[in-house]
């Protein structure tokens, strides 16, 4: 078995070196300390699997993620957390990871994670699985407005308004482009496809007089 540790942290990479000796008796080791560094190797030999650290020198754990699915889509990736970061855990499962460990798991955790990438499955603690399961619970009772930043939700109601970008910028004394982009961030946490559908929302909602 060939298995690629992607750490900035030496000790962290030795201690999974030994830890994964003695789960896989004869595995093979890779490592790269950065992004930079990740890439090339993931091509430079047929893995079986990847351990990602969510803490890697360069672009974020789900650009690093994206690229590999992209490098090499077919290899499993699990992501070496810090912390039991329920919505982040999410966000890394839903593009493409297969597992998703805290700094609290075991080796026997570990591999159980190895084991499931390498059938095919994903793997999830039960303690991280019971927690995501309540924070996806909380979130469906919540009406979609709900989930908008302060900001986010005073755009909206100016656009339910009737008010157009450009109105917007000047009156929040901010830039069109970053008017638009609040827009667009307003549209994808509502899951609505246009203006019309946020007024036809805010209406139906008492948002706006």
């Amino acid at each position: 078995m060939k298995i690629l540790l992607l750490n900035d942290h030496l000790l962290l990479r030795q201690g999974l070196r030994l830890i994964l000796a003695v789960q896989f008796p004869g595995a093979e080791f890779g490592e790269a300390r950065s992004n930079a560094e990740s890439l090339p190797e993931i091509l430079r030999e047929p893995w079986d699997v990847a351990i990602l650290g969510i803490s890697l020198p360069g672009r974020g754990a789900l650009e690093i993620l994206k690229a590999m699915r992209q490098l090499r889509g077919e290899l499993p990736v699990l992501v070496l957390g810090l912390y039991s970061e329920d919505q982040f855990a999410l966000r890394l499962l839903k593009a493409g990871a297969s597992g998703y460990l805290t700094r609290e798991s075991t080796g026997d955790d570990l591999a159980a994670a190895i084991r499931a990438a390498l059938n095919g499955s994903r793997y999830i603690s039960p303690e991280l699985a019971d927690r995501m399961t309540s924070t996806l619970y909380l979130e469906a009772q919540q009406s979609p407005h709900e989930r908008l930043s302060n900001r986010e939700f005073m755009i909206l109601r100016l656009i339910a308004s009737g008010k157009m970008v450009g109105q917007i910028a000047r009156e929040l004394s901010l830039s069109v482009s970053t008017v638009s982009t609040y827009r667009k961030r307003i549209l994808g946490k509502m899951r609505m496809a246009n203006s019309a559908q946020l007024t036809h929302y805010a209406v139906q909602h008492g948002l706006v007089e």
